[in-house]
């Protein structure tokens, strides 16, 4: 039986074969010089398109050869479906027959993503308006819309496709969607592990079965990248605890039949424990071997840990950088002792060639200028690599809190052994803001709020913000305008302008008013990398309209003052800013010193303020930020300390928990007035907030808080101190810094106003 079948095959072979020579014979003809091409069948497709890619002119000799790569071609274009030609005497006819073009594409039945998601993914595979279309590319576009489903965890999905022919030979494609229910993973399990409980390693997965967050983390859906990290997490975890020779044999995911659930199961080999033995360096380490070794992190005695050789070997890498090596190899070798579980390192290492900087590129900056990026590099062009200046560079473009991401890459220019371009890729955030408001009470009658603020005005790195507010109870106009480049040398001018006049609110009672004008100049002389001295100075005049129910502490004031004001202060400032980035934050250090001295009007005073701030980072996910702030101040030539310039406490930025600027000192009236004295400590644990993906600005946080205003008379004691503890969220939003705490009191006292959930737009600490 299965030799007739051969037979069979055989003999169906060779009829195929033989009609093909037939047909090839039939259509053979004489070479001819052709007297003219004519095209038919075009309808939107122009001619010339078909004439340029025929391999023949007029005038030139045909044969079959050159007609068989004429089809060929001519398919080749994917815009037609069919193509043939005909020999009429000594003109050449091109008959063809375009595909039809896609006209609209469309989706029903998608919630899960935005169609214009879904027809992205499509254009990337060749169907979209405008597009010819064929059957292939249907069948292309149906798997690629699973493909998206399936990394959503829809396995269920069901897609059909309706073609509806329409006229001048295009069609409109409906993808008709069921997605289902979402699949979920019922199950995760280890196996081969001895050294630690399935539960400890499944607590390091990203994926789980499910948790009370699970509907915005979306833990439960499986995703492979998703496995792919906690893989990487699990191996991390094995590798930086001696486990040397740990793998990961295979993993298994098994979906129900239904499509429902998903079971997840990691085969590993753990391998046996080891401990180093000992740590020896080997090649060219410049002449500065004990410099090198001073790096080394890697600890004779404890278990193997490849966190600390990676980070020895960077460390060796990136101070061969300082000399310029920027192609500087090294190489961790381990040398195994596997019946004393022991392992040593050879650090070998060579330098290779010195290199200079070719050239700098920005990348990424779509509205920022390219010099706002190049004034903050201290790499120049032409100049020997240093991985110092390399990273001060990318610390100091962070710092600049235009952006929310900043990579430095060094590549080597083809075809040189001793040159390296430098790559910085940015990627913006939105730096202005935008405040439009209207509002109507019987007080106010129409009031109307505008406000602009922009961190980098038309791209040049320039700050401006205005401010208008037309309400009766708080009115204001603000201007404030910063150039951090006022000179090429890096000399920073600030100027503010405003004029405020605040009103108690109708439910307060009383008519009396507080009227603020002023400017003022300020100058920033960068004196070192990370030192800027300030100095500046300005134009205040406070006026106090009288009225019923005047505050008790303003009464105090104009009768010390008088009601109107006027006070010529001197500012003198110090910051020292090392942090790695502006936004966020994870390591370094910032201080700022600055003093007002009120020297001449009938105000006279000195104030004085000290802030630090220090962040360490734990592990990747996990920083410690620590802050804190003294105030003092104190009159001069005999006169009180100014009320209008007290320092104020409680609230976001201070002591949480506690209502905004309600602690420290009242008057006979209970009006919260501060006090010329301050002391705020603040201590937070942040991290990424779970499932914020990309976005390094949205982060969760743990808060403890210490800190009260003092009077004039009070000394600084522990016992008036207010301090409270609690989580909160921050994130860089399109509208500004967003802070949101709620805090639980722990110290507090009778008459303290109590506010535990506060939220603010704009504020830090």
């Amino acid at each position: 039986m299965q030799k007739k079948i051969n037979r069979f095959k055989v003999r169906t072979v060779c009829a195929i074969a033989a009609s093909m020579l037939l047909a090839h014979a039939a259509w053979a003809v004489e070479p001819f010089t052709v007297r003219d091409i004519r095209v038919e069948g075009l309808q939107r497709v122009e001619p010339g398109t078909v004439f340029a890619s025929l391999p023949f002119r007029v005038g030139e000799t045909y044969s079959d050869d050159k007609g068989t790569t004429a089809i060929r071609a001519l398919f080749g274009l994917g815009l037609f479906k069919d193509v043939r030609l005909e020999v009429n005497g000594d003109v050449l006819v091109v008959i063809v027959e375009e595909r039809p073009t896609v006209a609209d594409v469309d989706f029903v039945g998608t919630k899960e993503f935005d169609k214009d998601v879904l027809r992205k993914a499509l254009r990337d595979v060749g169907i979209s308006d405008g597009q010819p279309f064929d059957k292939a590319l249907a069948d292309k576009a149906e798997q690629e819309l699973k493909r998206q489903y399936i990394n959503k965890s829809l396995y269920g999905v069901e897609i059909v496709t309706t073609v509806t022919p329409i006229e001048r030979n295009r069609v409109n494609l409906t993808f008709s969607v069921v997605e289902g229910d979402v699949a979920k993973i019922q199950e995760i399990g280890i196996t081969g592990n001895k050294a630690f409980s399935e539960s400890t390693l499944l607590g390091l997965f990203d994926l789980d079965t499910g948790g009370w967050l699970s509907w915005y983390t979306k833990s439960n859906r499986y995703s492979r990248a998703k496995l792919n990290a906690d893989i990487e997490t699990l191996r991390s975890y094995y590798l930086s605890r001696g486990y040397l020779e740990f793998k990961i044999d295979s993993t298994q995911v098994a979906i129900s039949p239904d499509k429902q659930g998903i079971s997840v199961t990691v085969n590993i080999t753990e391998g046996q424990r080891f401990v180093v033995s000992g740590v020896k360096l080997e090649g060219n380490y410049l002449e500065k071997d004990e410099e090198f070794k001073s790096l080394v992190t890697i600890k004779p005695g404890e278990a193997y840990n490849a966190d600390q050789v990676a980070e020895t070997i960077k460390a060796f890498t990136d101070y061969f950088g300082t000399f310029g090596f920027a192609f500087a190899r090294v190489e961790a070798v381990p040398e195994i002792d596997r019946v004393n579980s022991r392992v040593s390192f050879v650090l070998r290492a060579e330098p290779s060639r010195r290199a200079y900087v070719r050239r700098v590129n920005v990348a990424g900056n779509n509205r920022t200028r390219d010099e706002v990026v190049r004034r903050e590099f201290r790499q120049f062009e032409s100049s020997w690599y240093d991985g110092d200046k390399i990273r001060l560079s990318r610390n100091r473009v962070d710092r600049l809190g235009f952006f929310t991401d900043v990579n430095v890459e060094t590549q080597e220019v083809p075809g040189t052994t001793d040159q390296v371009d430098v790559t910085v890729t940015v990627a913006e955030k939105p730096t202005g803001n935008l405040q439009l408001g209207a509002g109507y009470s019987s007080a106010d009658s129409v009031s109307l709020l505008f406000g602009i603020k922009q961190e980098n005005v038309f791209g040049s790195g320039n700050y401006l913000g205005v401010e208008v507010n037309t309400s009766k109870s708080n009115r204001q106009i603000v201007l404030s305008t910063i150039d951090p480049y006022f000179t090429a040398d890096g000399i920073s001018r600030t100027i503010d302008v405003y004029d405020r006049t605040s009103k108690p609110l109708t439910g307060q009672g009383g008519d009396y008013a507080l009227k603020t004008r002023g400017a003022s100049i300020r100058f920033g002389v960068p004196f070192t990398e990370n030192d800027t001295v300030y100095f500046g100075s300005g134009f205040e005049q406070l006026t106090i309209v009288p009225g019923t129910n005047l505050p008790v502490s303003y009464q105090t004031y104009a009768d010390q003052f008088g009601l109107k004001s006027n006070s010529i202060p001197l500012t003198v400032g110090w910051s020292r800013d090392n942090r790695d980035s502006a936004l966020v934050p994870t390591s370094g250090r910032y201080q700022r010193l600055y003093g007002d001295w009120g020297i001449a009007g009938n105000i006279r005073f000195l104030r004085a303020n000290y802030q630090i701030q220090q962040y360490i980072p734990l592990n990747k996910q996990f920083t410690v930020a620590l802050n804190g702030e003294l105030g003092w101040g104190k009159g001069l030539n005999g006169q009180p300390y100014p009320l209008f310039k007290n320092y104020y406490s409680g609230g976001l930025g201070s002591v949480r928990g506690f209502q905004q600027g309600s602690l420290g000192p009242r008057d006979a009236s209970d009006l919260a007035t501060g006090g010329p004295k301050k002391l705020t400590l603040n201590a937070e644990l942040v991290t990424p907030f779970p499932g914020a993906g990309n976005d390094r600005t949205l982060r969760m946080y743990g808060f403890f808080d210490v800190g009260n205003v003092f009077g004039d008379k009070q000394q600084y004691r522990l016992n008036d101190l207010r301090s409270s503890v609690g989580l909160g969220i921050s994130w860089i939003s399109p509208v500004g810094p967003l802070r949101i705490a709620y805090a639980f009191p722990l110290r507090k006292q009778p008459g303290d106003r109590i506010e535990r959930l506060q939220f603010q737009i704009g504020t830090s600490f």
